[in-house]
């Protein structure tokens, strides 16, 4: 592309046209990089919550170890140690996301106590700390051999009993650094997968959920222990807590709202299953463990009932337990939002359309306003921008809990170019013989305008060299104006200008004045 003699012009437009792929290539938009940020905040509060739970747990074994020393020493000291050693890999990864802070130069905002999310969209810090080419950096190696390091602790912690197969699979799951599939389907390295070219605020998310798999693996063990020495005096072994959310789905900010109970899945098969109204095949639905698989359409955007019914028969008689249960559907994702950060523009004298609509939230629970915004159903609406040099319009939903949720934008107003004269479908400087400037039309055109107006001449004049100039109304040229073009000679320069038009069906609005056409005889 830059080979060869080239001129100091080309060399320039093949460094924008470079500078241009660059940037393509390096664009995070700004609500993915804000989306990031609010999962991690989300981390960082089930991280601090799961903290305080665990120090409970463990406070709760150490105090039954001193009051019952034969039932529960061993799980105690089990468990002191799988927070010693948690803590520690705790503690570590808090010291790559605090480098990862440090080389990024991103500091956390005094007022708010956040982080720069929107600004955190660097792809090289990791990249440039953990690898070099296709291989892993001294602090690369580092991370991995921590990984690995913790891993083998929690399980010589745990040791070879039985009683701990399951558990050990469940955190050998959550921790695997097994080699990952990419999308071409070739098998990279666990750490290339998760970190390499990933925006700064990615990177830092999932150091923080790497935390929160921690927290995860302290609670399951201190309750694994609790639930070992339980083991001796209450017969619980077909018991599970099974936590029951309120709802299956949350937006960012909630809280979570659910909760805990003991229970266990009774392998008895119903002899009726009703849901939504509908009854089911009983056969067809029920598994292994005598839970039912629920198959139905969801419906749409909103918070939704799930009812039914499970009849079993008991004592010979057909005993009904209720279905009671509620989901919340959200949008499903069909198109991107992109968004030229200096192009939100809004044209005055133009009904400007406009889809409005907020995440997650169903159209009839959105309210946008502004001034000359007009709602025409189903999340669209039209703007006729006024007076002023920008427009803001504002949005507010309602969320499912009835939390208000608001945001805004603003818009430039720009009046409409000035248009084009034409004629014979020509445009500027044309040749055209003096037949066909006198029975041409004359138009004008909006030349790369966003909206296809239609524009009507009203009126417009033409000069030819040595004769007077003639007003003209409407499109056509009249009897006067011919005259004076017959007498027109080969070479001459017959000027069409002062063209006056209109916006067909918007006559209030003042277009700028027309652009004129000088039109080059090439016959008589």
């Amino acid at each position: 592309m830059a080979g060869g003699n080239v001129s100091a012009r080309q060399k320039m437009i093949n460094l924008m046209y470079l500078v241009f792929i660059a940037m393509m290539a390096m664009n995070m938009s700004k609500e993915v990089l804000s989306a990031f940020g609010l999962m991690e905040a989300k981390f960082v509060d089930a991280n601090n919550d799961t903290t305080e739970k665990n120090t409970a747990l463990l406070e709760d074994l150490v105090n039954k170890a001193e009051e019952k020393p034969e039932d529960f020493a061993v799980p105690a000291n089990k468990a002191k140690e799988v927070s010693r050693v948690s803590n520690e890999f705790f503690s570590y990864i808090e010291t790559l996301k605090r480098d990862l802070l440090k080389a990024g130069d991103y500091k956390v905002d005094a007022k708010t106590g956040k982080l720069p999310f929107e600004a955190m969209d660097k792809t090289d810090i990791l990249d440039e700390m953990w690898f070099t080419g296709d291989r892993l950096t001294k602090a690369g190696k580092e991370v991995m051999s921590k990984i690995e390091e913790y891993k083998t602790n929690i399980k010589d912690i745990l040791g070879t009993d039985v009683k701990y197969k399951k558990a050990i699979e469940s955190f050998d799951k959550r921790f695997s650094t097994e080699k990952v599939a990419n999308k071409d389907g070739k098998k990279i390295d666990w750490l290339d997968y998760h970190y390499k070219g990933f925006p700064a605020i990615a990177s830092y998310t999932k150091l923080t959920a790497m935390q929160n798999d921690v927290k995860v693996t302290e609670a399951n063990m201190f309750n694994l222990f609790l639930g070992n020495t339980l083991d001796a005096a209450v017969s619980l072994k077909k018991y599970k807590a099974i936590v029951l959310a309120d709802k299956s789905a949350f937006f960012a900010g909630e809280k979570f709202q659910g909760k805990v109970v003991l229970g266990k899945y009774a392998n008895v098969t119903p002899t009726k299953l009703n849901v939504q109204g509908q009854e089911i095949n009983v056969a067809e639905v029920i598994d292994s463990t005598g839970a039912a698989k629920l198959d139905f359409n969801v419906g749409n955007v909103g918070e939704h009932e799930i009812k039914g019914k499970f009849t079993f028969l008991e004592d010979g008689k057909p005993l009904e337990i209720d279905i009671e249960g509620n989901y919340v559907v959200v949008p499903r994702p069909n198109s991107a939002t992109i968004s030229a950060d200096k192009m939100n523009v809004v044209y005055r004298g133009v009904a400007n359309p406009m889809t409005i609509s907020f995440a997650g939230v169903s159209d009839n629970k959105v309210q946008a306003t502004g001034n000359g915004l007009s709602p025409v159903g189903g999340g669209k609406y039209v703007m006729n921008p006024g007076k002023g040099k920008d427009v803001v319009i504002s949005v507010t939903a309602t969320l499912d809990d009835g939390q208000r949720v608001s945001d805004q934008k603003t818009f430039r107003i720009k009046d409409i170019p000035a248009p084009t004269g034409r004629i014979a479908g020509q445009s500027g400087v044309v040749k055209l013989p003096k037949r066909n400037v006198e029975i041409g039309t004359v138009e004008a055109k909006l030349e790369d305008f966003v909206f296809d107006l239609p524009v009507q001449v009203t009126s417009f004049k033409v000069r030819v060299p040595g004769q007077p100039t003639v007003n003209v109304a409407g499109t056509k040229m009249n009897a006067q104006a011919k005259a004076a073009i017959k007498r027109a000679r080969r070479g001459d320069n017959i000027l069409i200008f002062d063209i006056k038009a209109k916006i067909e069906g918007n006559s209030k609005y003042r277009l700028k004045n027309v652009a004129p056409i000088n039109v080059e005889v090439t016959s008589n």
